[in-house]
């Protein structure tokens, strides 16, 4: 088991295995990113919060911005703006998986990122904002900005990147 987990998250290449499984990884978490979308706004109306724990709800809303709502109450163009960012990103991270599909965790931190800019743009496409829904607060200290699933996982690909980056400099 500890072999197969330092395989995955090895950041050396390990043979040609290609592009796919990091487009399978994409796809997953597009695939999990729109149908929880989906299921949120069948069943809440705008707004509406569903207190799940002390210090999370469900709350459906929609921002037309970029992170933590930046820009949401711009006039229109920032949806046209950050879906060419979002489809010239996807295809810059095509460019580096083609380049390195070998490095395993740098790949995971790419095909996580892709997949939630990919979430993300076909929101921007399909309705003019994207949808969050996931709502953290600790009393005292405030919200969190309400976000997605493809928001997460732009995060852990980030916080893979940044990892993989130290590692690589730390062996040097």
């Amino acid at each position: 088991m500890a072999t197969k987990k330092k395989q995955l998250f090895s950041s050396t290449p390990q043979g040609g295995s290609g592009m796919m499984p990091w487009l399978g990884i994409a796809a997953i978490v597009i695939l999990i990113d729109q149908l929880t979308k989906i299921a949120i706004q069948k069943t809440f109306v705008f707004r509406e919060a569903k207190v799940i724990t002390s210090f999370f709800n469900l709350t459906l809303t929609y921002n037309k911005g970029a992170a933590f709502g930046l820009l949401n109450d711009q006039p229109g163009w920032q949806r046209y703006f950050f879906t060419i960012v979002g489809v010239l990103a996807v295809g810059f991270i095509v460019y580096l998986l083609k380049r390195h599909a070998g490095q395993r965790l740098f790949c995971w931190a790419l095909a996580l990122i892709m997949g939630g800019a990919i979430g993300n743009v076909i929101d921007r496409v399909a309705y003019g904002h994207v949808v969050d829904f996931l709502h953290f607060y600790l009393s005292g200290v405030g919200d969190f900005p309400v976000f997605n699933i493809a928001d997460c996982a732009i995060c852990l690909g980030a916080g893979l990147f940044i990892y993989d980056e130290l590692r690589r400099v730390n062996r040097q």
